[in-house]
């Protein structure tokens, strides 16, 4: 089974060193070669990344790259299963924790998909957390575009909507004609989104709002298409700071 797990990234860092992991400079249009796959080949949209993020490079992925397999992680964050924890010899060494060829190939043997273990945000949801964070007119004019292009999927929209929980980071492992599907799908979405809203006022982080709106998106066509899902913890090579992460969600939330 030919499998191909791209490690979207912007600068230069340690990688795996197992060959289904493919390391891919999203945003690389007028940037400096990093020696990594770049995102700007062949049929691309490199030039969105800092509105699209790891978009980028699924789009190049999707119009170019050939495999029976695919996935996404990043550059500090993988799969991991707890077991690895009980055998790796170096625990210090994150990268041995990682998913590997064989590991995937068993789970997908009784799953459509390989994601993310949910977040769960308790106290608000899906679309309001979305509201508190970003500017909310852009997912409303989400669902008047899924309303208009894909009708059969906006039950299952506001469901995801209304809900507390979901995957994030837009990591995922399926197969490639699923992906294929699922990117068809997913950009004819942003394209019309793009055309519609105006983000010339938008700040750097806001701007990254394809990003933000395909994280939602990605947990609609999951239930549209009531996969067979195989939730998988997330591992970060760095370590993560919680509490200015907490900070930030209790000030967007009481603002």
């Amino acid at each position: 089974m030919d499998i191909k797990i791209l490690v979207a990234t912007h600068k230069k860092y340690d990688m795996p060193s197992e060959d289904i992991y493919l390391p891919i400079h999203v945003g690389r249009e007028g940037k400096e070669d990093l020696g990594y796959q770049g995102d700007n080949q062949g049929e691309n949209i490199s030039l969105k990344n800092s509105n699209y993020c790891e978009l980028t490079g699924l789009y190049w992925a999707w119009k170019n790259l050939q495999c029976d397999v695919i996935g996404l992680s990043h550059y500090r964050r993988y799969f991991t299963d707890k077991s690895k924890f009980e055998v790796a010899k170096n625990k210090n060494n994150k990268m041995d924790l990682i998913l590997n060829k064989q590991d995937i190939e068993k789970i997908l043997k009784n799953a459509d998909i390989i994601v993310p273990k949910k977040r769960n945000y308790y106290i608000e949801t899906i679309y309001s957390h979305y509201k508190n964070a970003h500017h909310i007119k852009d997912l409303d004019e989400t669902r008047n575009i899924i309303e208009e292009l894909y009708p059969e999927y906006l039950e299952n929209f506001d469901r995801v909507m209304n809900g507390k929980t979901i995957h994030l980071y837009n990591m995922f492992v399926m197969k490639k004609e699923l992906f294929d599907e699922y990117c068809e799908w997913l950009f004819n979405i942003l394209f019309e989104l793009e055309k519609r809203v105006d983000i010339s006022d938008y700040d750097a982080y806001q701007s990254r709002i394809f990003g933000f709106i395909s994280e939602r998106l990605f947990n609609v066509w999951i239930l549209q298409k009531h996969m067979l899902s195989r939730e998988i913890d997330v591992i970060n090579i760095e370590s993560i700071e919680w509490m200015p992460k907490i900070i930030n969600f209790m000030k967007r939330k009481f603002k």
